[in-house]
């Protein structure tokens, strides 16, 4: 009885200090944002690496080229919207006012690092990792379709990345629709503008699909695995783009915050969500050494079940509204 006991103490002290570490990550994550929109606006690199600099700002750049192409595209007279540079400059800031857009790019840029850097540790194909090949090799032909057509998307998205650029249609449909209103308050008050900009919005939507984009067909993809899913939950064989699709869905997270998860100062979150997605913790020992060699888990974490964990999770799921 006392082994019990003393078992059920260690237990709670542990998903204790489990607690405490998630809400010290988060509340640094929630500090992050603020200070990144700082930087960006202006030009310094003082606290995030310059690489993730320049590609939250070549995104936001890209971005808000593409929504000003579309409102010349619209107008029959595209002259009268020459742009000397500070329509650019005034939606880019406007776009990066927008919290949740921020975070989505942010996390963006991360992805791309972390995807260069496990190809750099482990050899893994950014495009093409072992479970995209098989998923490629299938007998069904719609699964088989899914994975190329994912494989392309991939693809694009990270020549698209080297070259610090995202499509507009590659967005989540709430992020696009901000994205929009953003161009519309840029002159929001004159008539022409707005009419402009409905037109622009309506062709804009009309290439919209969110099931085709990258990170829609990844979640096509783990769907189509059903029970087999929790094969993309290994980060050497899945990807990481497929790999975090997997844990958003198992741990009922949304990917953004899981892509924050594999950041350093998240160590207890991502443990706890991939116990939260089922894994044992030989399996969880084996993410943390593809992705942080130099962690380990911290002692008795196997007393931690995956409904206890995802209880945990649920109950910071206010603190990463401000990711």
């Amino acid at each position: 009885m006392n082994d019990q006991a003393a078992f059920r103490d260690g237990a709670r002290q542990l998903e204790s200090m489990m607690g405490e570490e998630l809400a010290r990550g988060d509340a640094s994550a929630q500090t992050m944002l603020p200070i990144l929109r700082h930087l960006i606006s202006a030009q310094d690199n003082s606290v995030f690496s310059d690489e993730i600099l320049a590609r939250v700002r070549g995104m936001v750049g890209d971005l808000a080229g593409q929504l000003l192409a579309a409102i010349t595209s619209c107008r029959s007279d595209p002259e009268a919207l020459a742009d000397d540079g500070s329509q650019t400059a005034l939606l880019g800031q406007a776009l990066i006012d927008n919290p949740q857009l921020l975070t989505h790019l942010h996390g963006l840029a991360l992805e791309w690092q972390l995807t260069e850097r496990l190809q750099a540790r482990h050899a893994l194909d950014p495009v093409v990792p072992p479970l995209l090949q098989a998923l490629i090799s299938s007998n069904d032909p719609e699964t088989q379709d899914t994975a190329m057509r994912f494989l392309a998307a991939q693809a694009r998205w990270g020549q698209a990345q080297r070259r610090m650029r995202l499509p507009l249609t590659e967005l989540p449909g709430e992020l696009l629709h901000a994205a929009l209103m953003a161009l519309v308050q840029l002159d929001g008050e004159n008539p022409r503008w707005t009419a402009d900009c409905e037109r622009a919005a309506a062709e804009v939507r009309a290439r919209f699909d969110e099931g085709v984009s990258r990170i829609g067909l990844a979640a096509q993809l783990i769907l189509a695995l059903g029970g087999g899913a929790q094969a993309a939950l290994s980060v050497c064989s899945a990807g990481l783009a497929l790999f975090l699709s997997a844990l958003g869905l198992a741990s009922g997270q949304e990917r953004d915050h899981v892509i924050f998860s594999t950041h350093e100062g998240q160590m207890a979150r991502l443990a706890l969500s991939l116990r939260a997605a089922g894994l044992r913790t030989g399996a969880i020992e084996q993410e943390f050494l593809a992705l942080h060699p130099d962690v380990l888990l911290p002692e008795g974490f196997g007393s931690i079940g995956a409904d206890r964990a995802a209880a945990i999770l649920n109950s910071a799921a206010g603190r990463t509204d401000a990711f």
